[in-house]
């Protein structure tokens, strides 16, 4: 059946013909990107926005603050400082750091890491509180040792030698004739033990019995040679290597029994 033609009425009002709807300002075509656009979000070829990489954005944006740990304020409770301390790398117990001590000079304390841990500190920041004390405080504690096995050495040498009298012109003499007859770097090694200062005593003596007293029995010339040598090398008087030094200390006693 044909469809009815449509009919007009004389007189009646027609309707207006229809107009498309109006697009939203942030679609409409513009011919100047908005200030409030970002340029990357802008296609000066169409003159809209890139919707696409806008949204993009706001995607990696909100990614991004779903990750975030937000800080504790006077009014957080104790599970939003825990979150953020475990952000921040702090192990789950003192337990947990692996600290390591490969100088030797002490090991890790559960004590100290117990109150580390109370810090809120992590791994890297409780090794560096361990690495600062071996760099600072262990030479600072090696020098007092140092200073007092010093004042008892001294006190030694003084008690040998009969007083602090004798001991001020006996380590006068020494000095001198070290001076004279060892190498400059030996001097350091030899005065820093008791050990060490009668060797020297004893090697002056045997050189220049004048000089010093008189009346006393010389030693075994080829042993005094031995110990001189072994005083003399690198690894008593700058190395400090506690093998070789026994080795010179048991020669000493050996070639003076009367001053062990």
């Amino acid at each position: 059946m044909d469809s009815p033609m449509p009919v007009t009425v004389p007189g009646a009002p027609t309707a207006p013909p229809a107009t498309p709807p109006a697009m939203p300002p942030a679609l409409a075509p513009a011919t100047q990107r908005p200030p409030e656009v970002p340029e990357k979000f802008w296609d000066p070829e169409t003159g809209r926005i890139r919707v696409e990489a806008l949204l993009k954005s706001y995607l990696a944006l909100e990614k991004r603050l779903s990750q975030m740990v937000a800080l504790p304020t006077a009014e957080s409770g104790p599970e939003e400082r825990l979150r953020l301390l475990t952000a921040l790398g702090r192990p789950q117990s003192p337990e947990e750091y692996a600290i390591a001590c490969p100088h030797g000079l002490f090991e890790a304390d559960p004590e100290i890491n117990a109150r580390l841990f109370e810090a809120g500190m992590n791994q890297e920041q409780a090794q560096a509180v361990y690495d600062l004390a071996a760099e600072k405080m262990v030479p600072l504690m090696q020098s007092l040792v140092a200073d007092l096995e010093a004042e008892r050495e001294i006190e030694r040498l003084m008690a040998e030698f009969g007083g602090p009298e004798r001991w001020a012109e006996i380590s006068r003499q020494m000095l001198a004739w070290a001076e004279r007859n060892l190498p400059a770097d030996a001097l350091p090694g030899l005065t820093t033990s008791f050990d060490g200062v009668m060797a020297l005593y004893e090697m002056m003596k045997n050189r220049e019995p004048a000089s010093v007293a008189e009346g006393e029995t010389a030693v075994d010339a080829s042993g005094e040679r031995d110990l001189q040598a072994m005083l003399r090398d690198p690894r008593y008087w700058r190395d400090r290597d506690p093998a070789f030094i026994a080795k010179v200390t048991e020669g000493f006693r050996r070639l003076y029994p009367e001053r062990g």
